[in-house]
């Protein structure tokens, strides 16, 4: 069960950590070419949501903090693009399988749980040739940067609800039976190596 911090707090300051308009240019980027039926994991108070294309049909969202939920009502309410929201836990999705053209995960993979079990729900409820759009920061390039994050870990995930520096996305992906259509990779500036080893790109699932 939650504690008052995890469930009223924190939503609130990864809100704002997450709203930051340095990363508004990368929202726009992972966001662009999604279209049809897109269901959005970690959607968090939708910080996506100005950036989704008018190519998208519907966003169903997957988030299970109801006071993230309401904090995304103002965004909601004001999208061009109808935004619902689904399943309450990326590793077990309702869905169906083959229901959606699209995926996006921001910031998120380093939070859930269990990885593996969410991408492979999303590879489920993707359709054949469905891709996963994904913005996400985790394991460093470099092996003196590496060091410190396994060092901060565990602050990092007792201050920021689970949330890992030490995930390798792109090995997740690949693990979970996507294929990397997309990638960057690079150091966000103006945010610590640690905390800014970002990952950018689309996955597809055959």
């Amino acid at each position: 069960m939650p504690n008052i911090y995890e469930r009223l707090v924190l939503p609130r300051l990864i809100a704002v950590s997450c709203g930051n308009k340095s990363l508004v240019p990368l929202r726009e980027l992972v966001c662009a070419s999604l279209y049809g039926n897109v269901v959005e994991i970690g959607f968090g108070s939708g910080s996506n949501v100005g950036h989704y294309p008018s190519a998208v049909d519907c966003v169903v969202a997957v988030e299970p903090s109801d006071a993230a939920w309401k904090l995304s009502t103002m965004a909601r309410d004001a999208s061009a693009v109808k935004v619902v929201r689904g399943s309450l836990d990326g590793q077990w999705l309702a869905e169906a399988d083959g229901s959606f053209e699209a995926a996006l995960s921001t910031f998120t993979l380093c939070t859930i749980p269990d990885p593996a079990a969410a991408l492979a729900e999303l590879r489920r409820v993707l359709k054949p040739g469905g891709e996963l759009h994904f913005l996400e920061h985790g394991l460093a390039p470099d092996e003196r940067v590496a060091r410190w994050q396994h060092r901060i870990e565990p602050v990092q995930k007792a201050l920021a609800g689970g949330c890992h520096l030490t995930r390798s996305n792109v090995e997740m992906l690949r693990e979970a039976g996507f294929r990397i259509t997309k990638l960057e990779t690079f150091y966000q500036p103006g945010v610590p190596r640690f905390e800014g080893a970002f990952s950018l790109g689309t996955a597809a699932r055959d």
